[in-house]
């Protein structure tokens, strides 16, 4: 008897605490999960809203119910957005039984906590707006994220249909030399051209602004694979 209630007691205790969880997440996300330095970031929880310790006999460190494995989900929401891709290997690395996975993510999807489309915008608008990043490195890092190529596109679409990449490329180039630049030797400029290509700008967009700084030809450089 004494052991049924202390099981009911847990199993109460795990639904407070995911209650109290989801509401926090439920507010915290009527702003977009990613914002730029001027738009609202999403807020972490006070760790008053973490669940208590529950007790079960799964494996040390593994949860063995979907509702823990919820609430783990709302916890890691709370630090920062995930794509679906990364929310499924973030409940695998948890679960005692990955079969409950998909009912999980299905339910995070229901109540909006889960969105690709969503995921994909704002990642893209703070990456090129707060670290002027280009398209092709903004759109290789979230496929590593696993987010699909059509909601990469649309972002991408999106974000770049209202930011200039050239304006990017100055404000990099700015940063990188001296004021004014003086004159650049060939090693100097292929140092340029490399940082610009690993920060997703495209080889024809990097050229002519170098052109421009340097009032010369630009040595040709071979065209990497920006896809």
């Amino acid at each position: 008897m004494f052991s049924g209630r202390k099981a009911m007691g847990t199993r109460s205790g795990c639904r407070q605490a995911a209650a109290v969880e989801e509401s926090a997440l439920r507010f915290s996300v009527v702003e977009p999960l990613f914002r730029d330095a001027s738009r609202t970031i999403l807020a972490s929880p006070p760790s008053r809203l973490y669940a208590s310790p529950m007790y079960s006999r799964s494996s040390p460190g593994k949860l063995s119910t979907e509702q823990q494995l919820y609430s783990s989900a709302l916890r890691a929401l709370m630090r920062r957005a995930h794509s679906i891709h990364e929310m499924h290997e973030y409940l695998a690395r948890r679960a005692e039984n990955r079969d409950q996975i998909p009912s999980v993510i299905a339910r995070l999807r229901e109540n909006n906590y889960l969105d690709d489309a969503r995921y994909a915008l704002e990642y893209a608008r703070q990456h090129a707006n707060s670290r002027r990043q280009g398209r092709f490195r903004i759109a290789r890092e979230l496929r590593a994220r696993g987010v699909p190529d059509r909601q990469i596109d649309a972002a991408l679409n999106a974000v770049f249909a209202e930011t200039n990449e050239t304006a990017l490329i100055r404000a990099r180039l700015k940063r990188l030399l001296p004021h004014p630049p003086g004159t650049l030797d060939d090693r100097k400029v292929a140092s340029l051209y490399r940082s610009l290509l690993r920060a997703g700008f495209a080889a024809d967009c990097i050229r002519s602004e170098l052109r421009n700084i340097t009032r010369a030809g630009v040595p040709d450089f071979p065209d990497p694979e920006n896809e």
